[in-house]
């Protein structure tokens, strides 16, 4: 007989062990010591420990962010309108009467800031002050508006001639209430001096290139000093243009309202507090309650796989 047949017949045949045999197994099995459990508190600590972790960061990043209970926004409520408007109208005019001597030449900056009441208002003030600009013998640079619902605001450089800047002022301060008002001049005769002494150094340099005989070289030289003679002269009218109109930024806007702040009474912090705690439960339930079903089924699986080895065991 081979290996395999003998193999064969050995694993066909079916013996049975004697009771008494079967009868110490029995006894032996169950005076052993039970096996170690698998799933032990602390393991199960180990697993639902990150769970909850997972749970608390969803709950903080999922949280909006606070929201601020004041904010500052447009709104309609009337501005303040000073009682004398003609008073307002002369100090406005005072404070932008900023001497200017004949024999200077100075450069004229000003800043007004007005509040009106509602944001049509900001649309009529534009247009007033174009027209007060054009009728002044100025013109307008540019003009930014911008209309959002019961606000509006509007930024305008305008450029008014310099000996009528007193009467361009008293007139634009009449469009609304006077926030901000700033003056500020630039006295440009030295800097024009120094180019006039500049520019007849260089006429003189060309006359004498023009006496001296005729050459390539000496062209070169004329024509350099002539284009800068001309850039000059360009930067001095430039500058005394600069001088003749003085610029205007004239800034319109809705007053400001300051929303009044929520007051909440003593138990809004419990009440707060409840409503996450009830949010973390409910993240807890449908992340928590998928783990401990499958740890449940696990425990079940590996009961029943014992069981089977036991059992087979005493069948033996």
């Amino acid at each position: 007989m081979s290996q395999r047949d003998l193999v064969a017949e050995l694993r066909a045949a079916h013996v049975e062990a004697p009771p008494e045999v079967r009868e110490r197994v029995r006894l032996v099995a169950a005076g052993a010591p039970a096996p170690p459990r698998r799933i032990t508190w602390r393991r199960s600590l180990g697993v639902l420990v990150p769970v909850a972790a997972a749970i608390a960061a969803t709950i903080v990043f999922a949280r909006p962010p606070k929201h601020q209970q004041t904010a500052l926004e447009f709104g309609n409520r009337p501005a303040t309108i000073a009682p004398n408007v003609g008073a307002a109208t002369d100090r406005a005019a005072k404070a932008f009467a900023v001497p200017s001597p004949k024999n200077r030449v100075q450069t004229y900056d000003a800043t007004l800031s007005l509040r009106v009441e509602h944001a049509h208002d900001v649309s009529d003030g534009v247009k007033r002050a174009l027209r007060i600009t054009t009728s002044l013998g100025g013109y307008s640079q540019s003009v930014h508006a911008e209309t959002h619902g019961s606000s509006a605001v509007a930024d305008l450089k305008l450029r008014i001639p310099r000996s009528r800047i007193q009467k361009a002022m008293a007139e634009l301060a009449q469009i609304g209430t006077i926030t901000d008002e700033n003056v500020s001049t630039v006295d440009q005769t030295a800097l024009l001096n120094n180019t006039d002494r500049e520019i007849a150094r260089l006429q003189k340099q060309v006359a004498a290139l023009r006496t001296q005989p005729k050459s390539e070289e000496n062209d070169r030289r004329i024509a350099a000093l002539v284009t800068r003679i001309e850039r000059l002269q360009r930067g001095e009218a430039t500058t005394r243009r600069n001088a003749h109109y003085a610029t205007v930024s004239l800034h319109l806007e809705t007053p400001l309202v300051t929303v009044p702040q929520h007051k909440h009474g003593p138990l809004h912090g419990v009440v707060v507090a409840l409503k996450w705690l009830g949010i973390g439960a409910v993240y807890g339930l449908a992340i928590g309650a998928p783990v401990a079903m499958l740890l449940v089924l696990l425990w079940l699986g590996i009961r029943v796989v014992r069981r089977r080895r036991e059992n087979a065991l005493l069948q033996i």
